[in-house]
């Protein structure tokens, strides 16, 4: 018990120093570069071209896909609309890139002042995130002590996606509980409830859609008795489509456009193994990875979601998911819970299987630790060092950012017959977590 207390302890001292690392010296740094290079900042707030968007639709009427939206919307995040004549300025036009139905989600905000709305969605997004821990837990019939709810609770508090996320306010964290509490009510058996709840992650696409894609084939495995989730998520989908076609009628082309605008001027998205393998190599490892998850994903249709088989598959969908997706912000990578999870919970296993596996682990493991390892470091040496001095080495935790997708998948993949060993709680619907 106690050495589960000083556990937890470390795990608090681990997310300070990634807090204070990001207030003390990547922040500072930022805005001390802004301001050299004439860079506009303005709120800076992922979640205000959302809202905004959201607030002149639903009480003004406007087209939130509109270009003089867009004006306002750079406004507010950066400070002024932006001017293609200045090299530095951002590239990232901040235009309302989303499905129209993220106005539902967002519709009891737009009536409050944004410095409000913006305090209180921190607030939230910090509570939904500490929610997932135990939502993915028992997606994946993991039961852990109370102790061990609080150590991976903190430590997700503290790790740089979370951290960045919150500082964002990245409507990806509110995606990721979705995802979390939609497989938690899958594993219990709540079909409807986790099809709608699945419908709603859809405010994001890009991050849905290899899950949902797992998720068909694996209702085709007991079509009989899973069908209720297809059904449940179709008619949510449904009802939002044509509850944002009677808001804005023609608002999916618009919203195609907006799309295909933000890969243009962001450079066409790149994913992570785009940037480690160049973009023409990434694109073909990329399509590889997903027809070989999809093949192994069809092996394993029939599996129930009480299985280690339903547990494996969900950490390679999102570990997938991670290494495809054409954006590599290190907030996506929330979505690696589940297969961080998977991956602790056999580590003893894997430390014994021999040298592949023990290397993979150990690889994984300090790709996912450095950064709060650098993070304190860098705390430390704000003690006896001038501030401005630390803040050049502000990179320092990112260095294994492209690593950890990369490792935890290889490790999912070249080590799947060993962790589909675990064995999740047989009857997870009647499942509680020791004290």
């Amino acid at each position: 018990m106690v050495i589960r207390f000083y556990m937890v302890v470390v795990a608090a001292l681990l997310a300070a120093a990634m807090w204070f690392w990001m207030q003390d010296v990547a922040i500072p740094h930022q805005q001390s570069e802004s301001k050299a290079m004439g860079i506009p900042r303005g709120n800076l707030s992922d979640l205000y071209p959302r809202w905004l968007g959201a607030r002149e639709l639903l009480l003004r009427g406007r087209d939130p896909y509109a270009a003089d939206i867009t004006r306002e919307i750079q406004s507010g995040y950066y400070g002024r609309v932006l001017d293609s004549t200045r090299p530095n300025d951002p590239k990232d036009q901040q235009a309302f890139a989303y499905p129209l139905y993220v106005v539902f989600v967002l519709a009891p905000s737009v009536a409050l002042p944004f410095s409000l709305v913006r305090h209180v969605f921190f607030w939230l997004l910090v509570c939904l995130t500490a929610v997932s821990v135990p939502l993915w837990l028992r997606a994946l019939g993991w039961r852990v002590s109370c102790t061990a709810w609080a150590f991976c609770i903190v430590l997700t508090l503290g790790c740089f996606p979370a951290v960045q996320g919150f500082k964002l306010q990245q409507l990806t964290l509110l995606v990721a509980f979705l995802l979390a509490a939609s497989l938690c009510a899958l594993a219990r058996g709540y079909f409807i409830p986790a099809g709608i709840l699945l419908a709603l992650a859809t405010i994001k696409p890009q991050l849905v859609a290899l899950p949902l894609a797992w998720l068909c084939i694996w209702v085709v495995g007991d079509w009989r008795v899973r069908q209720r989730l297809l059904w449940s998520f179709a008619c949510t989908m449904l009802a939002l489509t044509a509850a944002s076609e009677f808001l804005l009628p023609g608002w999916i082309h618009e919203f195609r456009q907006a799309s295909a605008d933000y890969w243009r001027y962001t450079g066409g998205g790149r994913s992570v193994l785009d940037v480690q393998l160049t973009p023409p190599l990434g694109r073909v490892v990329s399509f590889l990875l997903v027809a070989a998850a999809l093949v192994l994903l069809w092996r394993l249709r029939r599996s129930a979601a009480d299985t280690a088989d339903f547990s494996w598959s969900l950490a390679l969908v999102m570990a997938t998911t991670l290494a495809v997706i054409p954006m590599f912000a290190p907030y996506n990578q929330l979505l690696l819970l589940p297969a961080v999870m998977v991956a602790a919970r056999a580590a003893r296993l894997l430390w014994q299987a021999g040298r592949l596996p023990r290397f993979l682990l150990a690889v994984t493991a300090i790709s996912i630790v450095w950064p709060w390892l650098a993070s304190a470091l860098l705390v430390i040496a704000m003690l006896v060092l001038p501030a401005q001095t630390v803040q050049r080495a502000w990179t320092l935790p990112l260095y294994t950012n492209f690593a950890i997708p990369l490792t935890t998948l290889a490790l999912l993949l070249a080590c799947g017959e060993i962790l589909r060993q675990q064995n999740p709680a047989p009857n997870l619907r009647d499942a509680s977590l020791p004290e």
